[in-house]
């Protein structure tokens, strides 16, 4: 397995094995160089701040235990990273595996914040491709680079379900992405924020690969999705696979996450009532994206002759509408501002494989959805 240079392990310099030897006999030290002001009857703090790199560990032990239920696997909290965001995580993670100039696969289509993470951290982007089989999104297993590509990748990230498509990975995608993943010796990069909004097309098969044990995993998920609170900036990191891999990415993440120490104590004591908030609003979530689709899915077959096909997502939150590739979508996008005020984003965003794509959000408020969900299908109609 390869880690980047920019992180390297060291041994323990004479002063701090001095230090240990000491506190191992019970002798009690006194740090005249500690710059710590809790510690010292200074500062707003009511207890000691204690600096902990993966994150307060009663919100961690909080978090395992939540996750532990929902998932039905046991979480160990040792193998949690608080964030302030799943972007976060990308950042550390492309530090962890990434030397400059080196890269990581991603899908397409997809959302483009991964190509921006990557530029900040010096990192290339190379993808793999999913294909629209007229029914549902698939992995083209052929797109998936073979090994010696330059610049060779480090990890491969998978998005379950992806964004902006909806499509969960069915068993038999998640068994090629791990097969290639251990086939190549690269880890694995699981961005599951939108996994528990599935749709009524959702496969059966579907599960996370939080928890992986096959192949080093980092999976990533946050309150930001689950709470659909943007400004909740909690999310977190879990580290799965085999044993030793795992003690030597934690060994390293630790590192990074020590140079940031992103997480406030303050969020952390906040955490577990957040999380007992997360199963009644993923209802609501979940009741607003079926109602809107299906709302949408009506609005289409009402009109025979209508030129837009629906692409059902099986789950997320996004829609994404085709109709014919002879009309811009620039041009239709603009149209839209200008006559309705209405925004939306065009497929090319998000590197659609052909034209004729826009991509709608299934959260507003239903009367909302409808009037302009209607005036979309209208425009694009007296365009085609």
């Amino acid at each position: 397995m390869h880690f980047s240079q920019r992180v390297s392990l060291s041994d323990p310099n004479a002063i701090t094995l001095a230090a240990g030897k000491l506190r191992a006999q019970g002798v009690k030290l006194v740090n005249i160089s500690d710059s710590n002001p809790t510690r010292h009857g200074l500062g707003a703090a009511v207890t000691p701040y204690q600096a902990d790199p993966r994150g307060q560990r009663e919100a961690r032990r909080a978090l395992a235990d939540f996750l532990s239920q929902r998932d039905g696997r046991c979480v160990n909290p040792d193998n949690l990273y608080l964030l302030s965001s799943t972007s976060q995580g990308y950042s550390w993670l492309m530090k962890l595996l990434c030397d400059p100039g080196e890269a990581v696969l991603a899908p397409t289509p997809g959302y483009p914040l991964i190509e921006a993470l990557a530029n900040l951290e010096n990192v290339q982007v190379a993808s793999y491709a999913f294909a629209w089989l007229g029914r549902k999104w698939e992995l083209d297993p052929l797109s998936l680079p073979a090994a010696g590509v330059s610049p060779r990748p480090r990890a491969l990230v998978v998005i379950n379900p992806g964004n902006p498509t909806g499509a969960y990975l069915d068993r038999g995608e998640r068994e090629r992405v791990q097969e290639y993943c251990a086939e190549n010796n690269l880890p694995l990069i699981a961005d599951e924020v939108f996994y528990d909004f599935p749709l009524a097309t959702a496969p059966e098969s579907r599960a996370r690969l939080a928890g992986c044990s096959e192949i080093l995993t980092f999976a990533l998920d946050g309150l930001s999705k689950n709470l659909c609170a943007p400004g909740f900036k909690i999310a977190w990191l879990e580290v799965s696979g085999p044993e030793v891999l795992v003690e030597e990415a934690k060994a390293r993440l630790d590192i990074i996450a020590d140079a940031f120490l992103p997480f406030s104590d303050i969020l952390a004591a906040h955490l577990p009532g957040f999380l007992e908030k997360i199963s009644q609003q993923l209802a609501r979530t979940r009741g607003r994206c079926a109602a809107n689709l299906a709302t949408l899915q009506d609005l289409v077959g009402e009109d025979p002759a209508s030129p837009v096909t629906v692409m059902a997502p099986q789950g997320g939150w996004n829609v994404l509408l085709r109709f014919p590739a002879h009309i811009d979508e620039d041009e239709l996008v603009e149209k839209l501002l200008n006559d309705f005020g209405i925004y939306c984003q065009p497929g090319y965003f998000f590197d659609l494989p052909f034209s004729g794509t826009i991509s709608l959000s299934q959260l507003l408020e239903a009367d909302s959805f409808r009037e302009n969900a209607a005036k979309v299908l209208r425009t694009i109609t007296a365009l085609s």
